[in-house]
């Protein structure tokens, strides 16, 4: 078995390498040669935590395995660490055995963050120019600099639950070069894509709030009760997802669905678009929608990667198990 730590991590994944993993395995999963198990998600009772498994088989890729993880609040306020923490495990498809453990914390954020932006790539329009930012904590950084790599933007807008996070986000901004501005949750109207990444319950971003033709990627919703923009947005969009079983159950769609302002029938998988077997958006005043879950098979694609280049470089350690 190969174990490559934690701090191996920066230097092996690229933003580049984690979309083209990502953008891959989506496509696999579009055709039917890769699949997600169910996810298993449980407060434990303790710290205040989630803790639960992802995982899935991808035949094209031949990746096997699962992400154990999940979120302590407290984490960075009581030990200094960050509060989501995962490992991934990887499995030997013709055996069995394990073969590799991966440190999942940057991987989870570079793979989230890929996602985001391969439905930016294939979805949004070419002449977007400005990029909003719903959200300004951790995560925000990364889904920001790989959505600025997607298109020729030229300024970024954002808005927080708490102002005072939003330097976070013009910090990167001005590093790609890019002005940016804090506006209200009207001011997003401006935005030719939008990227949400927030852990709220209650949405912030509602219809009202974006333009025709506007992308939006909805990333923070993975879990059941938590909900980002408005039912009503989801209504007038065309909606594409990761995987459609869990934007049903866990993602933005669970609460249109509820509404009955849409069906299942009504969201369409991502990897159709990278496959070709969806035309994706098809005018220049459509307004679509990314329901980005997170599914565990992006996590098997970035980690199998990690240990190829691991391997490669020598820095992946052998042990015997």
């Amino acid at each position: 078995m190969y174990i490559v730590p934690e701090r191996e991590i920066g230097a092996l994944m690229t933003r580049t390498s984690a979309f083209d993993a990502v953008e891959k395995v989506f496509a696999a999963m579009a055709s039917g040669e890769a699949y997600n198990f169910p996810v298993i998600r449980e407060a434990i009772g303790h710290e205040d935590a989630l803790y639960g498994f992802k995982g899935g088989f991808d035949r094209a890729g031949l990746s096997l395995g699962l992400k154990a993880g999940g979120y302590w609040p407290n984490n960075l306020a009581k030990h200094g660490e960050i509060n989501h923490q995962s490992t991934v495990f990887l499995f030997d498809p013709d055996t069995g055995k394990v073969a590799a453990m991966v440190g999942g914390n940057l991987l989870t954020a570079l793979r989230t963050a890929a996602a985001s932006s391969v439905s930016i790539a294939h979805l949004a329009r070419k002449d977007a120019k400005v990029m909003g930012m719903v959200g300004a904590g951790h995560q925000a950084t990364f889904q920001l600099r790989a959505a600025l790599e997607q298109r020729d933007f030229t300024k970024v807008i954002g808005w927080n639950y708490h102002p005072e996070m939003l330097p976070n986000i013009e910090k990167v901004a001005n590093e790609a070069g890019l002005p940016f501005e804090a506006v209200p949750l009207d001011g997003m109207r401006e935005a030719d894509v939008i990227v949400s990444i927030t852990s709220a319950f209650a949405p912030s971003l509602m219809a009202a709030h974006v333009s025709p033709g506007t992308h939006l990627a909805c990333m923070g919703t993975d879990t059941k009760g938590k909900q980002e923009v408005d039912a009503a947005l989801l209504a007038v969009a065309t909606v594409f997802t990761d995987e459609i079983a869990q934007s049903v159950s866990i993602g933005e769609a669970q609460h249109a669905i509820a509404q009955n302002l849409m069906t299942e029938a009504d969201i369409h998988q991502i990897g159709a678009v990278i496959n070709g077997t969806h035309p994706g958006r098809k005018s220049a005043d459509e307004i679509t929608l990314f329901d980005g879950t997170g599914v565990g098979l992006q996590d098997l694609a970035v980690a199998a990667a990690v240990v190829d280049l691991a391997i490669e470089k020598g820095i992946a350690i052998k042990v015997d198990v």
